[in-house]
Order: structure tokens, then sequence, then C-alpha cells
């Protein structure tokens, strides 16, 4: 193989393919992609499923379940408990390879008809309603965590404990409103901050305390607008505003992020500890290219969201890999290609929503089993020989090292966090070639608007936890439980006045503004840099490192 540029076979743009990127496709003998690596990152990112959380039935027993998962899956769905258990083998549905037909379409067949689980996660406790979070306890419509207590309404938080609405948070406590904020407690509506008690609206801000609106700061205390006070002072002027009203932390919402727009000052990216390595929000990496939201992870190509990766190419949601490619959402994993929602598997190639296998090629709900193809069991020489004719007629036909197709995804698009990552309307991702999940808006009576909602927690008596509300942008309905009113009272906060899932989305918004490598100049000496703020951000002042650690620190 040799470096070239090509053409993406989706958004038609030109992408290079580097020297380095060489070896990795050699040792996994895969082709060499024919997407960009952002429609790459669009294609698998459309296999994860953000989907709307409701009530159904297992297909096994008949249980009472919670899954994201849409009623439009084809296949049937059982309690995670149920899917692992001995009531039913996967391998009855086991069937030849027809070498007359694409191998693909023999997958998907077969992917329709075996068995999937309701839900992501182990080892929780009260967690019926998530998706995606392990080992933690007492949460509450919230999708992609672990080691968690006492959370509600979040997404993808670690080690955190009596919070609400957060967005990629590591250990915070009693923290409200945060997206990418890290070891800090009592934190509200605030953005890329760590270490901080005791405050509201920061954004880049480390070490801080009792500071009010700022950015920037450095191990500070009592600052309002970055202006510095005393305690009495900060204690007094921090009652002139009304932080139990929505209308007032609405109005101050916009401010800050006027604040951000013009007066933060932004580094080139947010890497932390990232040795050798391109790519935004790295955290502790090495050796890393293109690669975005990774944490721990070295020599990884391509990668997004992902946790302990080593040599992975071209994979989303990684956690403790080793030499795989292409794969989305594949855990503890080592040598695999292609693989999509697995868990300790090696070795192993196109597999679903497979767990502890190894040796295994195009195979579905698989548990503890070697040498098997298409569901059906063979002997190690009959394994390897049937493997090497598969993969020959694969290669003939242009299918082999391309992923599973979009049409296989559990939902559409819309329901994915390609949308939340790379939101698209639905004519452009039907032209993507993926699904879009038809939503029907339901219909509800005695129910009120989120509009219509009082203003501050002091005027909502007791009885709102027998209301549904109505969202007025998703015309969705939700509810305010006990537990989270006794936290909104406890810390002044107003109810919510729009839908959990609206929130996240509009939370995670300047993430979607944020992994597109941009050329520009530093706003102070005036070289030329490469950063990833996107110019619908508005950021004025990005900086090369140098100048921002003048500026900062």
């Amino acid at each position: 193989m040799q470096p070239e540029t090509k053409q993406c076979e989706k958004c038609k743009k030109d992408f290079d393919i580097l020297a380095d990127d060489i070896p990795f496709y050699e040792k996994m003998d895969l082709p060499l992609p024919a997407m960009c690596p952002t429609c790459r990152f669009k294609y698998l990112l459309a296999f994860w499923t953000f989907g709307r959380f409701r009530i159904a039935k297992s297909a096994l027993s008949g249980k009472t379940i919670i899954t994201v998962l849409p009623e439009s899956v084809p296949f049937p769905i059982y309690d995670r408990a149920e899917f692992v258990s001995d009531d039913w083998d996967p391998l009855t549905y086991g069937k030849d390879y027809d070498a007359s037909r694409p191998f693909m379409d023999q997958l998907v067949e077969l992917q329709s008809k075996v068995p999937h689980p309701h839900q992501c996660g182990v080892k929780n406790l009260n967690c019926d309603w998530t998706d995606d979070v392990w080992e933690s306890k007492d949460v509450y419509l919230s999708r992609s965590g672990a080691w968690c207590e006492s959370i509600n309404y979040s997404y993808r938080m670690v080690s955190s404990k009596n919070c609400t609405d957060l967005t990629y948070c590591w250990e915070l406590e009693y923290c409200y409103d945060c997206l990418y904020c890290f070891k800090s407690y009592n934190l509200k509506y605030s953005f890329n901050s760590r270490d901080c008690m005791d405050s509201l609206f920061l954004y880049d801000c480390r070490n801080c305390q009792n500071c009010f609106m700022c950015w920037n700061l450095r191990n500070q205390k009592y600052c309002i607008l970055n202006q510095q006070y005393s305690k009495e002072e900060y204690e007094k002027k921090i009652q002139e505003y009304n932080l139990k009203s929505r209308k007032e932390i609405e109005e101050l919402r916009k401010e800050f992020w006027q604040h951000i727009r013009q007066d933060a000052v932004h580094r080139e990216n947010c890497d932390v500890k990232a040795v050798n390595s391109v790519g935004n929000f790295l955290n502790n990496d090495k050796n890393c290219y293109q690669c975005h939201f990774i944490e721990n992870s070295e020599n990884s190509r391509y990668t997004l969201r992902g946790w302990g990766g080593n040599e992975d190419i071209d994979v989303i949601g990684p956690y403790n890999t080793e030499k795989c490619g292409t794969c989305s959402m594949d855990q503890y994993g080592y040598g695999n290609v292609c693989n999509l929602y697995t868990t300790s598997c090696r070795y192993s190639v196109y597999l679903d929503n497979c767990e502890e296998s190894e040796y295994c090629f195009g195979c579905v709900g698989l548990r503890k089993k070697k040498y098997c193809i298409l569901n059906k069991q063979y002997t190690e020489e009959e394994y390897k020989n049937l493997v090497e004719k598969i993969k020959s007629d694969m290669k003939n036909r242009g299918e082999w090292g391309k992923f599973w197709p979009l049409s296989s995804a559990y939902a559409g698009y819309n329901l994915s966090l390609a949308q939340m990552q790379y939101p698209m309307a639905k004519d452009e991702a039907v032209q993507f070639g993926a699904k879009w999940e038809e939503i029907i808006e339901p219909h509800y009576e005695n129910i009120v608007s989120g509009d219509d909602l009082p203003d501050t927690i002091g005027e909502v008596g007791d009885e709102i936890v027998k209301q549904r509300i109505l969202c007025p942008e998703t015309k969705l309905s939700y509810n305010i439980t006990k537990e989270e009113l006794q936290f909104y009272r406890e810390y002044g906060i107003p109810l919510p006045s729009r839908h959990f899932d609206w929130r996240t989305l509009e939370r995670f918004k300047p993430f979607s503004q944020m992994v597109t490598l941009q050329k520009g100049t530093c706003h102070y000496c005036k070289k030329e840099i490469e950063h990833y703020y996107s110019p619908e951000l508005g950021f004025e002042k990005i900086a090369c490192l140098e100048c921002y650690q003048r500026e900062v620190a």
C-alpha cells in the first residue's frame, strides 16, 4: 500500500490516507477506507442508539422492560438477564454459508432474527431507566455512565454522585447543568472547568471557589465577572442576582456565552496530558492521531469517544481494546474487525452483541463460543478453511472490510449519537444512506406546558410530581420526581421547562462544533495555528499554546 489521496464516497471531498495509517490496515488485512475520517465517524456513530426510553415486554418471558431500542427493530428484545441466561441458545439460529449470495445479506438476515438485550450495562441497582450504565446505583433517565450514584438526566458521567443534567463529566458531586467538568463540588451552569466548588457559570476555570460568571481563572476565590472581591463583598454582590428565577438564569446564560465568545481565551485544543497526539478533548493519551474524547489511550488513529485503547483504528466507543479496526462499541476486545456491541471477544470479525467469544465470524448474540460462523459451530480446521473462503468471496464482491450496512443499525440516524455529534436533516441522512425514525407525536390530556411552569422553585407545590409537563420544543411529556423536586428545592434551582433529552442535546451542541480541524491564526502572536473551534461558535480569542499559557496562567 502507498499513501494516496482519495475522494470520499459519501461527501465527495478529497481526503488523504497517510503513510502512518497504512500499517494498521495491513496488519488487519483491511482495504484502505473509501470514506473520509468525518464520514467514517458519522457512519459508525449511526449504530450507537440514543433512543427514547419506552416501556416494553421481554419477548422471552413477557417481563416488563425499559429500553431505548425503538419498536421498529426487527429482532426480538429480551430482558438483559434473560439474554445471558441458559433459557435460550443462539446456536439454534445457525445457518450455512451460501457462497452464491453476498455474505453481508446473510449476516443481516441472521441479525434480524437473533434476540438482543434490552439495554447495555451490568452490576446496577435501581437503574432501570438507563442505557449503557455500569456498576451504578439510583441512576434515572441517563445514558453512558459508570460508578455513579443518584444521577438524573445525564449523559456520559463517571464516578459522580447526587447530580442532575450532566454531560461528559467526571467526579462531580452536587452539581447541576455542567458540560465537560471534572472533580468539582456544587458547581452549576459550567463548561470545561476542573477542581472547582460552590460556583456558577464558569468556563475554563481551575481550582476556583465561590466564583460567579468567570472564565480562564486559576486558583481564585470570590470573583464575579473576573473581578476580585472580598468575601463580604462577594456575598453581598451575589445577592443582587435572582439565581432562583428561570428567566434570570436564561438571561445570565446568554450573557455568559457572550463572554465566552468575546472575552475568554481559547487554547488551540482542550487536551490534557496528550503526548505526540492530534485531536481534541484528549486526556492522558500518547501517540494518537485524529482522535477525540478519548482517555488513557495509546497508538490509536481515528478514534472517537473511547477509553484505554491501544493500536486501534477507525473505532467508536472502544473500552480497553487493542489492535481493533472499524468497530463500534467494542469492549475488552483484541484483534477484532467490524464488530458491533461486543464484550470480551478476541480475533473475531463481524459480530453483533456477542460476549466472551473468540475466533468467530459473522455471528449474533453468542456467549462463550469459539469457531462459529453465522451462529453455527465448526471445528477449528473447518472454521479456518471456511473463513478463508468467505473472506475471498467478500473481497471479490468488494464487501470485505466494510462495516455493517446502515440499514442494520438498531435505530434511525436521528435517534443515534451520530445526530448528536454530526446533526443532519432527514434528507441529508437518507442521502448518506442512513435510516430515519419517524416519530409520532403523542396526544396528552391534562398536561401543562413547560412555558407555564412557575418561575422559581419556591412557587412550586408538592402536587407537581403528579403533573405531566409538555416540552414546547419536542412536544414530548416529562414529569418531576420527588427526589428531583427535593434536589431543586435544596439548591434553589427552577424547574426545567424542557424535556430532558432536549436539555442534553442543547448542552452537547458545542461538542458538535469542536472536533473538525480548522486553520487560523493566534489572536495574540498572529502565527498560523490549527485549532478545533468552528466559526459558528464565534470565539474571538483563539490562541496558540504559548500565548494561552501566558495570558491565562
